[in-house]
């Protein structure tokens, strides 16, 4: 395999690098900061100062612009009760600040506990939320927001392994024929809709999400296709699903048309990051589940 594009920096050096950046851009005094789950395009932490507790979320380089689009997103979420994140503004009064691994957000985070993408009821919120974004954000336009594009085939990075340049291929193929012949709702993408980006808080029995994403506009079945793979697949994600449907703007139809097609697009493009990234394991995983979903 060659070596990594963008190789992400030590888990030391990163945390280095958000603390200072959290007390210079924000005069953020952490007491603890803890890791979240990583997500395909960014990652983040939970960050208590005195008696604030935020998100604080570190994106891939190039991506400050989706990113601040994510944030406005937010907002317009919260102006309609949606429960989001709240962007906090750096001391200049910028959405998000630079550093030399990405581009860093800070969020008041949403009270309740992250959902478990195991759990029925827990699959209901995560369905119903996402619906519900996706339904509220129907309208909502910024200029940071990027068109839906599929993976670039002829990519440098897919010569790490052989079989990878034609699965990709294949998948993007599969996409576009798709997106041609087929009449499919588009709106904002959420683009990595982890059951621990979602929050359900037990005392007001109110959901909501971390963070919003916003990382295009696309078919919104591709964020479906995301959380289903989280969840383990369609036959684990019935109850997301179903939360979905009755929340969100696609209707049933159209989602069982497109899911298969576009959750293999998913898989290609966790196969594109991890040859980016030189990941040898998360690698091996894509490629066990694209070879998976043709079989």
């Amino acid at each position: 395999m060659s070596l990594p594009l963008h190789p992400r920096p030590s888990t030391q050096d990163l945390a280095t690098e958000v603390l200072s950046t959290l007390r210079d851009q924000w005069h953020l005094q952490p007491s603890e900061i803890v890791a979240l789950p990583d997500q395909l395009h960014s990652r983040g932490w939970e960050v208590t100062a005195g008696p604030g507790r935020y998100i604080c979320r570190l994106a891939e380089p190039g991506a400050r612009q989706p990113v601040e689009a994510g944030l406005i997103a937010a907002e317009h979420l919260r102006v309609r009760d949606i429960e989001a994140g709240e962007p906090v503004r750096t001391l200049a009064g910028g959405l998000t600040a630079q550093t030399r691994a990405g581009s860093l957000a800070l969020l008041r985070r949403v009270p309740g506990r992250r959902l478990n993408g195991g759990d029925p009821i827990d699959q209901q919120w995560w369905g119903d939320r996402l619906g519900v974004v996706h339904k509220a954000l129907q309208h909502f336009h910024h200029p940071g927001l990027r068109p839906w594009q599929p993976l670039d085939p002829a990519a440098a990075h897919l010569s790490a392994e052989p079989w990878l340049r034609g699965a990709v291929a294949d998948a993007v193929g599969a996409a576009t024929r798709l997106t041609v012949t087929d009449r499919l709702t588009y709106g904002v993408l959420h683009g990595d809709p982890s059951p621990a980006s979602f929050v359900v808080d037990p005392g007001t029995g109110r959901a909501g999400l971390l963070d919003c994403g916003a990382s295009g506009v696309g078919p919104l079945v591709y964020d479906v296709a995301a959380a289903v793979g989280y969840a383990g697949g369609a036959d684990r994600a019935t109850d997301l699903i179903d939360g979905y449907v009755a929340a969100g703007p696609v209707r049933r139809d159209e989602l069982e048309a497109a899911l298969p097609v576009l959750m293999r697009l998913r898989m290609a493009v966790f196969a594109d990051r991890a040859a980016r990234r030189g990941d040898e394991r998360r690698l091996h995983c894509a490629r066990e589940a694209l070879e998976s979903n043709l079989g």
